[in-house]
C-alpha cells in the first residue's frame, strides 16, 4: 500500500515528498503523462533506477503467439502486446565526472509534483555527490494535449556551493532492457528487443531514430531537438547510432549559475506511410514545438485544461481524499483519450504495460460515460475507433458461424486477443456495451451525425449477432445460452440478467436507429421484418426472478447454486487461490453484475427490487475486480445505504493512489478512475439517462457536506450544487435558454436567467445495511 505520508492530500496536485525506491514502479504509474497518442511513465530523468521503463504510442504493438495446452476451433492464434518504444525522457547528469544516481551520494531533497491544472510533472532534486559537490535540479515535463505528436522537458541545473563542471547527456534510446513481465518465455522473447533499426540521423542539437516492429511491421519515428541556455562557454556534441542518439552538453557553473535545457520531442507511427513520410511528420512536429517554444507549450497546456475543468470539475467538501482522487482520475481519463483520435483507450491508458495494453469493455462501460458528459468529442473519437474495427468484428462472427459482428473482448488493433473463452468470447455483452455507448452519446449530446456516419452499422451488426445467439423457446420466450456476464466467476450460463437486458436494449436501439435512418438501413439490407423480429426478441427476453426469495437471479438458477463457504481466513482474489471448478457452480461473485444491470438499465427495476437485490448480492460479491467498487457505490446510494456507498466511493477513488489491489506498478486502472466520477455523480448526484432524459436525484452521505459537478447535456452546460438539504441547478448556457430535466422523478425546467433551488428527496433505506463476505467490507478512510 502506498503511504499517505509520502503523498499528502492536496486538492489540485499529487505530490511526493520523498523518494521511496521500494515504491518506484507505483509512482511511475501515478506520475505518468499522456495525451492519448504518446504515453510517458513517470521514470526518473536519468533513467535509473527504474521500476518499469515505459514510453508508449497508442496502438503501436507487436504480435506474439497465444499458447494453448489444448487448442480448439475458433481460438485466436495471435496476441498483441504494446511496445515500449524509443525513450526520449532520459537526461543523464554528470557532476564533474560523477553521474547523478539517487542511490549514491546524499539526496537532501526529492520532490515530484503532478499538477492537475497545469498538466505538468515537476521534479525538484537537491543532491550532493560523493565528492561533496552540491547541485539543484528542477525538471518539468509535459506531453502536449494541444500538439498531438509533441512532448517536452525543461531541465535546469544549478551549482550551489562551488564551481562545478556539468555534463548533460540527452538521449533517445530504443530497445531498453525490460524487467521480466511474464512467466511465459515466448512473451519475454518477443518483447526483449522488439524494434528493428531503419534509419538514424543527427544534427548539432538533435537526432532522429526510425524503427519497425519485427512481426507486426509497424514503423515509428522519434526525434529530439534542444534549446540550451547557460552563461559562459558551452560545448554541444551529438551522435546517433541504430538504437541510441545522444546530445551532450558540457559547461562550467559557478555557485548560483544555471544551465537550462529545453528538450523537444516528437513521435509518430504508421502501418501505411513510407519511411520518408514518417520522418518528415516528426520533423514537422518538432519544428512546430520549437516555434511554439517551452513557454507556449506550457501556456496552451494550461489553457486546454482550464477549459476542461471549467465544466468537468467535481467539488467535494468533507472528504479531501476523494476530492483529490476524483480530480486525479479525471485528469488521467482526459490524458488517456483526448488525442487518441480514433484509436483505442486501453484499460491502463498509456501508463504501463498491464493487460498488454489492451482495450476492453471498460472503455465503453466506464470511461466513455464520463467523457460523454465532460469531453464529448473525445468520446466520439473512441466510438469511431470501434466503428473502424467493425469489419474485423464481422469476420470474427463469421469464423464462429454467427451473423453480425462479434467485437473482441480484448484487443489493440481489432482482432480478438483473449485466449480464455469463458471470460472472453463468451462475454458477448461487450457488443451491447458498445451499442449502449453509441446511444448514450446521441442521447447526451443530441448529435445524430455519429450515428448516421458510423454508429448505425455498429448497431445493426450487433443486433444481428444477438439474433444469431439467442432463440425463442416453445412458449415464445427469448433466451441467451452459453454467455458470461460481467461476473467472471459465474461463466457460460443461461440467461444472465445483465446480458439479456443489455441485448434487449441493443435490439431496440438498433430498430429505432433504423427508423431514424430508413434509407441507409434499407441499403444495408435491413427490412421491416428484421426490425420487428428485433423488437419481439427484446420484448420477450427472459429475466430470471426467484419468487421465493424476492430477488432477481443473476442468471437462470443462480440462487439455487451452492453457497460459497466463506471463512475469516479466506484469501483474495479467489481466482488466484481457488480453482474455477469450485467457483463456477457457487454463489460467489467476482464483480457487480446484476447490480450493474440495475445501474445501466435502472428503469427495468422497481425501488423494492433494487433494495432486495442489493441486499442479496452484497453478501456474495468479493470485489476481485477493480470495476466493482464504483458500481456498488452507485447502487448502494440508490437504495439509501449512503454511508456504505461512501466507503465504496473511497475504495474506487484510491485504488491507485494507495495501490489497494497491489498492481498499480503495471499501470493505472482507467475504469476505476473514471468510476470515481460515476460514484459521485451517478451515486450521490443520482444521474441517470437510460430513459433518454437527464435525470438527477441527489443525496449525500453524512461526511460529504457539499457536492458540486458540471455536465454537458446536448448544447447546454449545467451545474448541480448539492448540500444535505437542497440542490441548486445552474443552466450556464444553451440554445433556447431553458432545459427540462427530471429531478427526483418530477419534471423541472431550468433557465439561463436564474438558478433553480429545490429540496432533496429523502433517501430512506428499505432494508438494513447489508454485510459483505468476510474480509471484503470496504475500508473506511484509506489514508495510509
Amino acid at each position: 500500500m502506498i503511504s499517505g505520508e509520502a503523498f499528502p492530500i492536496e486538492p489540485w496536485q499529487v505530490r511526493e515528498t520523498h523518494l521511496d525506491l521500494d515504491q518506484l514502479a507505483q509512482s511511475e504509474s501515478l506520475f505518468a503523462l499522456s495525451n492519448g497518442h504518446i504515453g510517458f511513465r513517470g521514470n526518473l530523468d536519468e533513467g535509473e533506477p527504474f521500476g518499469i521503463p515505459g514510453t508508449y504510442l497508442n496502438s503501436f504493438y507487436e504480435t506474439r503467439p497465444l499458447p494453448y495446452a489444448e487448442s480448439g476451433f475458433g481460438y485466436p492464434e495471435d496476441g498483441q502486446t504494446i511496445v515500449d518504444v524509443t525513450n526520449g525522457k532520459i537526461l543523464r547528469l554528470l557532476v564533474d565526472d560523477e553521474p547523478l544516481d539517487v542511490r549514491y551520494g546524499d539526496l537532501d531533497e526529492h520532490v515530484r509534483i503532478l499538477d492537475l491544472r497545469a498538466g505538468t510533472l515537476t521534479r525538484r532534486v537537491l543532491w550532493r555527490s560523493p565528492a561533496g559537490k552540491q547541485i539543484r535540479i528542477v525538471s518539468t515535463r509535459l506531453v502536449s494535449l494541444v500538439q498531438r505528436s509533441v512532448a517536452a522537458i525543461e531541465y535546469v541545473v544549478e551549482a550551489i556551493d562551488e564551481f562545478t563542471r556539468v555534463t548533460v547527456q540527452s538521449e533517445l534510446v530504443a530497445n531498453e532492457d525490460q524487467p521480466e513481465q511474464s512467466g511465459d518465455p515466448r512473451v519475454s522473447a518477443v518483447l526483449k528487443h522488439p524494434l528493428e533499426a531503419i534509419q538514424h540521423e543527427v544534427s548539432e542539437e538533435g537526432s532522429l531514430l526510425v524503427h519497425r516492429t519485427k512481426a507486426s511491421k509497424l514503423m515509428m519515428a522519434a526525434a529530439m531537438d534542444h534549446l540550451v541556455e547557460v552563461p559562459g562557454r558551452v560545448e554541444i556534441d551529438a551522435i546517433a547510432h541504430q538504437d541510441i542518439a545522444r546530445t551532450t552538453v558540457i559547461c562550467g557553473l559557478r555557485p548560483g549559475q544555471k544551465l537550462r535545457i529545453v528538450k523537444f520531442l516528437a513521435y509518430g507511427w504508421s502501418s501505411l506511410r513510407s519511411r520518408p513520410a514518417l520522418r518528415d511528420q516528426v520533423a514537422g512536429a518538432l519544428a512546430g514545438a520549437r516555434y511554439t517554444g517551452w513557454e507556449g507549450l506550457v501556456q496552451t497546456q494550461r489553457d486546454y485544461l482550464d477549459e476542461f475543468w471549467d465544466c468537468a470539475d467535481v467539488e467535494v467538501e468533507g472528504d479531501p481524499d476523494v476530492q483529490q482522487a476524483v480530480r486525479f482520475g479525471l485528469f488521467h481519463v482526459v490524458q488517456a483519450s483526448v488525442r487518441a483520435e480514433r484509436r483505442a483507450i486501453p484499460g491502463k491508458g498509456l501508463t504501463g504495460p498491464g493487460y498488454d495494453g489492451h482495450a476492453f469493455w471498460d472503455t465503453e462501460g466506464f470511461v466513455l460515460p464520463v467523457l460523454t458528459y465532460t469531453k464529448p468529442e473525445a468520446a466520439a473519437d473512441a466510438l469511431r475507433w470501434r466503428s473502424s474495427i467493425l469489419d474485423l468484428a464481422k469476420k470474427r462472427a463469421e469464423q464462429l458461424d454467427l451473423q453480425g459482428a462479434a467485437f473482441p473482448w480484448r484487443t489493440i488493433r481489432g482482432e480478438e486477443c483473449s485466449a480464455y473463452w469463458p471470460a472472453g468470447t463468451a462475454a458477448w455483452h461487450v457488443n451491447a456495451d458498445i451499442a449502449m455507448a453509441f446511444e448514450r452519446y446521441r442521447t447526451v449530446t443530441g448529435d445524430h451525425s455519429l450515428e448516421s456516419d458510423c454508429g448505425l452499422a455498429v448497431l445493426v451488426e450487433t443486433a444481428r449477432l444477438w439474433m444469431s445467439l439467442g432463440h425463442h423457446d416453445r412458449d415464445g420466450v427469448w433466451h441467451l445460452d452459453g454467455v458470461t456476464g460481467p461476473d467472471e466467476y459465474t461463466a457460460v450460463v443461461r440467461d444472465n440478467v445483465f446480458t439479456n437486458l443489455m441485448a434487449a436494449h441493443n435490439l431496440r436501439t438498433a430498430a429505432d436507429a433504423c427508423n431514424r435512418n430508413a434509407e441507409t438501413a434499407y441499403e444495408m439490407g435491413v427490412s421491416t421484418e428484421e426490425t420487428a423480429a428485433w423488437r419481439n426478441a427484446a420484448d420477450s427476453a427472459h429475466i430470471p426472478y426467484d419468487d421465493q426469495l424476492g430477488v432477481h437471479q443473476q442468471c437462470e438458477g443462480f440462487t439455487r447454486l451452492r453457497e460459497w463457504d466463506f471463512t475469516d481466513d479466506t484469501v483474495y482474489p479467489l481466482l488466484l487461490h481457488q480453482p474455477y471448478v469450485r467457483l463456477y457452480p457457487s454463489q460467489v461473485i467476482k464483480q457487480a453484475d446484476l447490480v450493474l444491470a440495475m445501474q445501466w438499465q435502472s428503469h427495468a427495476f422497481t425501488d423494492e427490487q433494487k433494495a432486495r437485490n442489493v441486499d442479496y448480492y452484497e453478501r456474495r460479491t468479493v470485489r476481485d475486480s477493480s470495476l466493482s467498487a464504483c458500481t456498488q457505490a452507485v447502487m448502494c446510494a440508490d437504495v439509501g445505504h449512503l454511508e456504505l456507498a461512501h466507503d465504496y466511493t473511497q475504495e474506487a477513488a484510491l485504488i491507485d493512489l494507495r495501490d489497494l489491489h497491489h498492481n498499480t506498478r503495471d499501470g493505472l486502472h482507467m475504469a476505476s478512475l473514471a468510476g470515481t466520477w460515476t460514484a459521485l455523480v451517478a451515486g450521490f448526484g443520482g444521474l441517470r439517462d437510460d430513459e433518454h432524459i437527464l435525470s438527477l436525484d441527489p443525496a449525500l452521505p453524512e461526511e460529504i457536506t457539499r457536492l458540486k459537478f458540471g455536465l454537458h447535456w446536448r448544447k447546454y452546460r449545467l451545474t448541480a450544487d448539492v448540500s444535505h438539504e437542497e440542490v441548486t441547478y445552474t443552466l450556464r448556457d444553451g440554445p433556447d435558454g431553458q432545459l427540462m430535466i427530471r429531478h427526483a422523478g418530477d419534471e423541472l425546467t431550468l433557465t439561463t436567467r436564474n438558478t433553480t433551488t429545490v429540496p432533496l428527496r429523502p433517501r430512506k433505506a428499505l432494508l438494513p445495511t447489508p454485510e459483505q463476505p468476510p474480509g471484503r467490507a470496504p475500508r473506511r478512510h484509506i489514508t495510509q
